[in-house]
């Protein structure tokens, strides 16, 4: 008799969000629930503690939170987890600040919010993809 199990799911793609609008970070961990495994935290400090015990596939982090920026975050994640993608959230519409981050952080993206979760999802697909 033949054995036939289903084969194995596939792992979900592990993503981190720092963002310190919880309302936005719960509206996200609905929304992506089925296609990611979700990390939502609400600094950046938080963040990099999580980062040093488990492997991210993509870091989103909004760019103004309390504390430090999140450029500054995703810079360092830059050098001590250059695997990791990295997009950057910002309400500030700045051209310089924009192309200044993207090449700063090696950024997968720079989005502007209000940002939606469709679009969000597309980015970090994407990124997935490039890594």
């Amino acid at each position: 008799m033949t054995d036939i199990s289903p084969a194995p799911s596939p792992t979900k793609s592990v993503v981190l969000i720092v963002d310190d609008e919880q309302p936005f970070l719960d509206m996200l961990e609905e929304a992506f629930a089925d296609e990611f495994e979700l990390i939502t935290l609400a600094s950046a400090e938080e963040a990099e503690q999580m980062m040093a015990m488990r492997r991210f596939d993509v870091v989103v982090c909004d760019h103004l939170m309390p504390g430090e920026t999140g450029l500054e975050f995703l810079t360092r994640c830059c050098v001590r987890w250059p695997q990791t993608r990295r997009i950057l959230l910002t309400g500030y519409i700045n051209p310089e600040l924009l192309s200044r981050s993207i090449a700063i952080a090696d950024l997968a993206e720079c989005l502007l919010k209000p940002v939606r979760p469709a679009e969000l999802a597309t980015v970090i697909r994407s990124a997935l993809k490039a890594g």
